[in-house]
């Protein structure tokens, strides 16, 4: 394979980023262009549901300058990849010629209703939190301190959940089992809904059926029938990848875009070369099987691996993927890593999980991954919460 001259990168957020910065890394001194829909500058989506929720700066938002030197296409959005011409179309007609392509679209909320359903209404009845213009509607609608839902019980709506509740507003949050149980396991699920509840959050634990409106706000319709009345909803029910630009190209593999260890894109189950992709839109291979791991950090670890490829071939690394995630909510600081949820009761390294600052670590399951390590409230650096996952002795302690 001929070392590329014209890289084109397909998103802006921090896959994309990253890519084009690994590939300055790895020597590339070509043509590089960067093609993101949003008009706006970079910024950290894990911020947008904590601290951003609340905080009047937005300017902490912000990722640092980039010393990539890509030409970049904001607001512009790609229509069509046409492989056998190596041509990106824009959806104004513009062209773009690659010799290798990244491909980072992301993904978008996914929502209850069709988008587009409200038309005619002041605001929508059905809010997402995905990116920045999102963040800055839903803190417009919380100043008045409405009563608010939330359908999901995962990070994001838990978040989102505990930054209303701290602006002030009256919060129900809709769960179709107990909030955090799949991300964390039952220890950790039950100590963040106490503490939610302990703030005043209101927990509604079943199946979520409908969203529907009685004049200007919208109602939650429950699996049961009954009725949750809310001046503002929040959908936080999972991620749909952009996969719809990719559908005509031939790149997906039964509705997915799926990629090898090395981050590039599989055609029939053979690896393309000169086509690569990485973060939420991709699906690749981990200890567990080949899955989408839509988390910032594996959007950032796929990235460094997958745009190198692009100019080492098969002599670029593996990807050596190890899951690592962090959460704010409820006055808890909560960081993890390894195989989560984590199976069984976990050995506590450091300090006491009933105090609420704790270091703690579940062995691996044998032979199909590592075990987890968890800090709640308890400052530890990231690389050792990874070895500790990984069964290496514990730190030494280290003051909150």
């Amino acid at each position: 394979m001929a070392r590329p001259e014209r890289i084109v990168v397909l998103g802006y957020g921090i896959a994309a980023l990253t890519a084009a910065e690994s590939l300055r890394d790895t020597g590339f001194d070509g043509e590089l262009t960067i093609v993101g829909d949003e008009p706006h500058e970079p910024y950290s989506r894990p911020a947008l549901s904590k601290a951003a929720l609340i905080d009047d700066d937005l300017t902490a938002l912000r990722l640092p300058a980039s010393s990539h030197g890509a030409t970049e296409l904001l607001g512009r959005r790609a229509a069509d990849v046409d492989l056998d011409r190596s041509l990106v179309r824009l959806d104004d007609g513009e062209e773009l010629a690659w010799d290798g392509l990244v491909i980072a679209t992301g993904s978008r909320a996914r929502r209850l209703v069709p988008t587009g359903h409200a038309a005619g209404l002041d605001a929508p009845p059905e809010l997402t939190l995905r990116g920045l213009d999102d963040v800055r509607l839903l803190r417009r609608r919380l100043e008045g301190r409405p009563s608010v839902v939330v359908v999901g019980g995962g990070p994001l709506g838990m978040e989102i959940a505990s930054g209303a509740v701290d602006a002030g507003c009256t919060v129900t949050l809709v769960s179709d089992e107990p909030p955090m149980l799949r991300h964390l396991g039952p220890d950790l699920s039950e100590l963040l809904v106490t503490a939610a509840i302990e703030r005043g959050l209101h927990v509604v634990t079943t199946s979520c059926a409908a969203i529907r409106w009685n004049g200007p706000h919208p109602s939650v319709v429950l699996e049961d029938g009954s009725i949750l009345e809310g001046e503002v909803v929040v959908t936080a029910a999972g991620d749909l990848p952009n996969l719809e630009l990719l559908a005509p190209s031939g790149l997906l593999t039964d509705g997915r875009l799926v990629v090898d260890s090395r981050g590039r894109v599989l055609m029939r189950g053979r690896a393309r070369p000169d086509v690569v992709a990485a973060g939420d839109v991709a699906t690749f291979p981990t200890v567990r099987g080949t899955m989408r791991v839509p988390l910032w950090t594996a959007a950032i670890d796929q990235a460094k691996v997958a745009a190198p490829t692009l100019l080492l071939g098969d002599a670029a690394p593996e990807l050596d993927f190890r899951p690592y995630f962090w959460t704010e909510q409820w006055g808890l600081n909560l960081k993890a890593s390894g195989q989560l949820p984590p199976v069984g009761s976990p050995e506590v390294v450091d300090r006491d999980l009933s105090a609420g600052s704790a270091l703690l670590r579940w062995a691996g399951d044998a032979p199909a991954g590592p075990g987890a390590a968890v800090a709640l409230n308890y400052r530890i650096p990231v690389p050792r919460l990874r070895r500790l996952a990984h069964g290496t002795p514990a730190p030494d302690r280290i003051a909150v």
